[in-house]
Protein backbone atom coordinates (compact mmCIF):
# COMPACT_ATOMS: atom_id res chain seq x y z
CA UNK A 1 0.00 0.00 0.00
CA UNK A 2 3.11 2.09 0.72
CA UNK A 3 4.29 2.18 -2.89
CA UNK A 4 0.92 2.77 -4.10
CA UNK A 5 0.54 5.92 -2.11
CA UNK A 6 3.92 7.09 -3.05
CA UNK A 7 3.37 6.16 -6.65
CA UNK A 8 -0.05 8.37 -6.40
CA UNK A 9 1.83 11.61 -4.52
CA UNK A 10 4.34 11.29 -7.36
CA UNK A 11 1.89 11.61 -10.08
CA UNK A 12 -0.14 14.23 -8.92
CA UNK A 13 3.11 16.06 -7.48
CA UNK A 14 5.04 15.86 -10.95
CA UNK A 15 1.26 16.99 -12.88
CA UNK A 16 1.20 20.22 -10.66
CA UNK A 17 4.72 21.12 -11.19
CA UNK A 18 4.40 20.47 -15.15
CA UNK A 19 0.91 22.78 -15.61
CA UNK A 20 2.19 25.76 -12.48
CA UNK A 21 6.30 25.49 -11.70
CA UNK A 22 8.09 24.02 -14.61
CA UNK A 23 7.48 26.08 -17.22
CA UNK A 24 8.10 29.61 -15.64
CA UNK A 25 11.19 28.47 -13.63
CA UNK A 26 12.66 27.46 -17.04
CA UNK A 27 11.68 31.07 -18.84
CA UNK A 28 12.99 32.77 -15.26
CA UNK A 29 16.56 30.60 -16.55
CA UNK A 30 16.75 31.37 -20.21
CA UNK A 31 15.89 35.10 -19.75
CA UNK A 32 19.10 35.44 -17.01
CA UNK A 33 21.26 33.88 -20.05
CA UNK A 34 22.60 35.43 -22.99
CA UNK A 35 22.75 32.67 -26.12
CA UNK A 36 24.28 32.72 -29.90
CA UNK A 37 21.57 30.72 -31.41
CA UNK A 38 18.15 29.93 -30.74
CA UNK A 39 18.93 25.93 -30.44
CA UNK A 40 20.76 26.80 -27.08
CA UNK A 41 17.27 28.68 -25.81
CA UNK A 42 15.32 25.22 -26.36
CA UNK A 43 17.76 22.87 -25.16
CA UNK A 44 18.05 24.98 -21.75
CA UNK A 45 15.04 25.48 -21.38
CA UNK A 46 13.77 21.86 -22.27
CA UNK A 47 16.46 20.86 -19.29
CA UNK A 48 15.08 22.73 -17.04
CA UNK A 49 11.42 22.04 -17.34
CA UNK A 50 12.87 18.34 -17.61
CA UNK A 51 14.62 18.67 -14.21
CA UNK A 52 11.87 20.70 -12.47
CA UNK A 53 9.52 17.65 -13.19
CA UNK A 54 12.23 15.17 -12.28
CA UNK A 55 12.80 17.09 -8.48
CA UNK A 56 8.94 17.54 -8.44
CA UNK A 57 8.31 13.72 -9.19
CA UNK A 58 11.07 12.85 -6.19
CA UNK A 59 9.21 15.41 -3.56
CA UNK A 60 6.37 13.91 -3.97
CA UNK A 61 7.66 10.20 -4.12
CA UNK A 62 9.11 11.35 -0.69
CA UNK A 63 6.08 12.60 1.37
CA UNK A 64 3.78 9.58 -0.10
CA UNK A 65 6.17 7.46 1.06
CA UNK A 66 6.37 9.15 4.13
CA UNK A 67 2.74 9.22 4.62
CA UNK A 68 2.02 5.85 4.17
CA UNK A 69 3.92 4.35 6.51
CA UNK A 70 0.66 4.57 8.52
CA UNK A 71 0.31 0.79 8.23
CA UNK A 72 3.83 0.75 10.19
CA UNK A 73 2.75 3.17 12.81
CA UNK A 74 0.63 1.27 14.43
CA UNK A 75 1.37 -0.19 17.26
CA UNK A 76 -0.16 -3.89 17.57
CA UNK A 77 -2.44 -4.40 20.55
Amino acid sequence: MRYLIAMIFAIVAAAAATVFVSSPIATWVVDRMAFESPDEVADLHSMVFMGVNLVALAIGWTIGWWLGNFEGSQSET
